[in-house]
């Protein structure tokens, strides 16, 4: 950073310029790929899945909450964790506030878990959150959504997980996309992993505007800085 170039005014507006031309042609790329993954085929849910939430039992159809679109995290927190998965709240500190304005939009977003109920519950309460979190802990759906797995699963090699077969634990995260029709018919339309991810994530996007960018290399793994929101030392 102490060596990095220095120059006058004019010659920084002339390297911004040229560089917002690659800021442009990315956008116009951007918008291409979300009009191509609104264009994907959709699959219908035939499966019953019953998860236990703050309103009782529920169904997906009833996630939806009388919306027509129902985003949903997966959120990682096995059930034999004491707490949620650090990264998977990083997330959520980054998508608890903005709901409201989905719901205004036809979307329910809804987080997911296989922990019990009250696990989630307690969890969210400590981290002052205000999303709706439920229990998939006695149905198929994580497994189904490829975000959970077992230990014979990992041991075999045989865990499905972004597209591919690279599970590296009992839960990953993800995000799964759903759509309801006027019939009651309820279709999955998109899910996505890893990287795919950082759409999610307002605070990277930050800080990739800045001199250091994200600053995660040399670090054990990327992520290895981020601490529980309550966590952090100061």
């Amino acid at each position: 950073m102490e060596n990095h170039k220095v120059v006058s005014k004019e010659e920084w507006l002339a390297a911004r310029i040229e560089h917002l031309a690659s800021e442009k042609e990315f956008t116009r790329l951007r918008d291409q790929l979300s009009r191509q993954r609104r264009e994907l085929p959709w699959v219908k849910v035939d499966k019953e899945y019953v998860f236990d939430g703050p309103n009782g039992k529920e169904t997906l159809s009833e996630l939806f909450a009388g919306r027509s679109q129902l985003l949903i995290y997966h959120f990682m927190f096995d059930p034999s964790w004491d707490e949620g998965c650090v990264s998977c709240s990083f997330w959520a500190d980054n998508y608890n506030g903005i709901i409201v304005h989905l719901n205004h939009r036809d979307v329910t977003m809804v987080t997911v878990s296989r922990a019990p109920l009250d696990q989630l519950e307690a969890y969210r309460r400590r981290m002052e959150w205000s999303f709706k979190w439920v229990s998939s802990c006695e149905t198929d759906f994580n497994r189904d959504y490829h975000v959970s797995f077992t230990a014979e699963d990992l041991d075999k090699g045989e865990a499905y997980y972004n597209y591919d077969v690279k599970a590296f634990s009992s839960e990953c995260a993800g995000i799964s996309v759903f759509y309801k029709d006027k019939s009651a018919n309820v279709f999955h339309t998109y899910s996505c992993y890893a990287r795919g991810l950082d759409m999610l994530n307002g605070a990277y996007h930050f800080l990739d505007l800045l001199p250091k960018g994200r600053d995660e290399a040399g670090l054990p793994h990327p992520m290895a800085w981020v601490c529980r929101h309550d966590k952090y030392n100061d």
